[in-house]
């Protein structure tokens, strides 16, 4: 599989290897598995450069000893030399290379040879001036990776000159993605995305599979759904490595989040639980593990709590509380997951349309600049019974006073003018400069049953058709 994305990333990496040319340079690039860490470096990766990979598995001196014949390898060390312990490591690696030398996975040292952090700390304060040597430290675990390097009291605090979190690729990187794996229908690209986000090594796996091509429930039914599924234990497999023994808390809250309860009282009921009973290991994943994150209302202060990662959200939505009919295939799985399956897409295409309106706008092919997009909800003023209320997609420029509000419909032939009315309806609740603003309204659908002129409507082929404008060059509408 080509290369796709990361361009910005690839050019910081670079200008980084030619600051190393005259002093000591480290860089740590973090992300959540699978996200193509690994691949982002050996993109740039020279055949003097070194890797070593630190399996968490291995003992101690079996890694020193693969990590001795990688230098014999690459002519570091001769071959009656040996290295006895891990200072001769650490030693060699400052004395006698240059290049880039990458540590993947970095933070599985706490478990193989923790004493590596102190022989680091000592061996890149004696070697500031060196020229020409560049570290590269890649980890997966986020809350790991921060304890080794921003805890003041770990030996390698203040020890990285830059960091890079690598985040998901972007809608449209996967749609380039997916042409090259011969899948060109929106519709399948965007279910493709929906459940595994901008995380190349699944769109990877599906060339793999020799899947080019396919319809996506020929993929699906391969990756998920069959005997045997090439996927069917990865999301149980990414958890555990982050997790460890103490995950049962954790996929209750992750279960309750994807099943649609998105604020905290909300969680803690379902579980039967008390909000403080569990407020660490929630604390801990949205800020340790980085799994769960919030948004906060376009036009107030109340948060909902979502699962960033799409396949995580996948698996607690279909699998993880329907283990039993699942092993066994059971047909009452495959009903329900064709009941809810379609629900499932609607949340997750609201968040690629956001992402869709969030390049054109940048592209400035929206009525005007929103200096900000996001949601509202919020409850009907007049309603005992606190009726609530949603906007999918607000956008506003403060100076020009101008709001857009926006609706997304993972539907067909979607009748705009009703949709229009609702619209009209929820602005009306709104007191942003209410009697000086510009309103414009948008619907995002998979088709329409007819246009009006009231509204922009975008359904699937106009929103591929924008990126084929943007890959190829076209004339701004603003």
């Amino acid at each position: 599989m080509i290369f796709i994305g990361r361009k910005q990333e690839i050019k910081l990496i670079r200008e980084i290897r030619k600051f190393s040319q005259e002093k000591l340079y480290s860089l740590l690039i973090s992300g959540n598995r699978r996200i193509g860490k690994t691949r982002l470096v050996l993109e740039i990766f020279k055949k003097k450069d070194l890797y070593f990979f630190v399996n968490k598995d291995s003992l101690s001196f079996h890694l020193l000893k693969e990590y001795e014949e990688i230098f014999k390898s690459k002519g570091v060390l001769k071959e009656l030399e040996s290295l006895k312990n891990w200072e001769d490591f650490v030693k060699v690696l400052f004395e006698r290379v240059k290049g880039m030398i990458v540590f993947d996975e970095f933070q599985n040292f706490r478990e193989v040879e923790p004493s590596i952090y102190g022989l680091f700390q000592k061996y890149i304060d004696l070697n500031e001036a060196k020229e020409g040597l560049f570290l590269v430290f890649l980890g997966s675990n986020i809350g790991l990776i921060k304890r080794i390097f921003e805890d003041k009291k770990s030996p390698l605090y203040g020890r990285i000159k830059r960091k890079l979190m690598l985040k998901p690729l972007d809608f449209k990187d996967i749609i380039e993605f997916c042409h090259h794996l011969k899948i060109k229908d929106i519709e399948e690209i965007i279910i493709l995305y929906s459940i595994f986000g901008g995380y190349p090594k699944y769109y990877v796996s599906i060339e793999d599979e020799q899947l080019q091509g396919a319809k996506v429930m020929a993929i699906l039914n391969r990756f998920f759904l069959d005997e045997n599924a090439l996927l069917e234990d990865e999301v149980a497999n990414i958890l555990s490595l982050e997790f460890g023994k103490r995950k049962g808390t954790y996929y209750d809250i992750l279960s309750a989040v994807a099943l649609g309860n998105t604020q905290l009282k909300d969680i803690a009921s379902s579980l039967r639980r008390k909000q403080t009973s569990m407020s660490r290991q929630f604390n801990e994943l949205q800020y340790y593990f980085d799994i769960i994150d919030y948004k906060i209302q376009f036009f107030g202060k109340r948060k909902i709590y979502f699962i960033k990662h799409p396949l995580i959200k996948f698996w607690f939505r279909f699998f993880y509380k329907n283990l039993s009919y699942y092993n066994q295939r059971l047909p009452l799985f495959f009903e329900n997951f064709r009941k809810q399956f379609n629900g499932f897409l609607g949340e997750r295409f609201e968040e690629i349309c956001k992402e869709v309106l969030k390049d054109m706008n940048s592209k400035m092919y929206t009525p005007f600049f929103m200096e900000k997009i996001g949601k509202h909800w919020g409850y009907l003023r007049e309603s005992k019974e606190r009726r609530s209320y949603e906007i999918d997609i607000v956008g506003v420029n403060e100076k020009e006073k101008k709001i857009l509000l926006g609706e997304c419909k993972w539907k067909e032939r979607v009748n705009p003018k009703r949709i229009l009315r609702e619209l009209k309806d929820k602005i009306s609740l709104i007191d942003w400069h209410s009697k000086r603003r510009e309103d414009f309204f948008l619907i995002f659908a998979k088709s329409f049953a007819f246009k009006v002129n009231e509204v922009v409507g975008m359904d699937l082929k106009e929103i591929m058709n924008f990126y084929k404008k943007e890959n190829f060059g076209y004339t701004s509408t603003r």
